[in-house]
Formats: C-alpha cells, sequence, structure tokens
C-alpha cells in the first residue's frame, strides 16, 4: 500500500517562505518522478514541480520559477517543496504526487496522491 503524507503547509504573510514536506511510504520501487500541484477553490489542478528520481532532473511550472525548489532525500523517500517569497495567488491546496510513468505531465499522468496540505499567503 503507497502512502504519501504531506505536511507543512500554514499561513504566511506575502513575501515569507514555507517548506513543505512529502514522505512516501509502502511500494516506491517503480516511482519514476515525484510532483507537487496545487488546487485553487474553483480552479484546476495544476503542476507546480516535478522531480525524475533518478536523475534529480526538476522542472517548474512558470508562476513559480525562481521561487520555488523541489528536492529529494532518496535515502528517507522525501520530497522537499521550498517556496520563496510567497504571494496570495500561491493560496492552495498543495498535493504531493508519483507517477510509475516517464511522460505526461497532467495530474491523470501521476496514480499516486497525498492528501494535501492547506497553504493560504495574506496580503
Amino acid at each position: 500500500q503507497v502512502q504519501l503524507a504531506e505536511s507543512g503547509g500554514g499561513s504566511v504573510q506575502a513575501g515569507g517562505s514555507l517548506r513543505l514536506s512529502c514522505a512516501a511510504s509502502g511500494y516506491t520501487d517503480n516511482f519514476v518522478r515525484m510532483a507537487w500541484f496545487r488546487q485553487a477553490p474553483g480552479k484546476e489542478r495544476e503542476g507546480v514541480a516535478r522531480i525524475v528520481i533518478a536523475s534529480n532532473r526538476t522542472y517548474y511550472a512558470d508562476s513559480v520559477k525562481g521561487r520555488f525548489t523541489i528536492s529529494q532525500d532518496s535515502a528517507n523517500n522525501t520530497v522537499y517543496l521550498q517556496m520563496n517569497s510567497l504571494k496570495p495567488d500561491d493560496t492552495a491546496m498543495y498535493y504531493c504526487a508519483a507517477s510509475s510513468r516517464t511522460v505526461g505531465v497532467g495530474f491523470r499522468d501521476f496514480g499516486y496522491w497525498g492528501q494535501g496540505t492547506q497553504v493560504t499567503v495574506s496580503s
């Protein structure tokens, strides 16, 4: 049974920082990529950042490039999202996701999901 458990969300003022963590447990040997998605009320779930586990290569949405950093601790099966210079537009539920596929960037390409952690940024 695969489980992804997010933590680290909270409320901050604009310009502040948060660090999200995602701890994976269970059978994770088939994970190829991990990612962070977010979903604001009334909006579609969007990809924020993803990392290729074997190569450590990272990709970011234009809206967070230069402010967010995704990283992994392979030994502990944990992925992080460091979020700096937060803006009110970053307010959303943030989800950790994992994929056994090598291609596809939409949320339908990721088969494993955490429950989400709320991030609220006030102006």
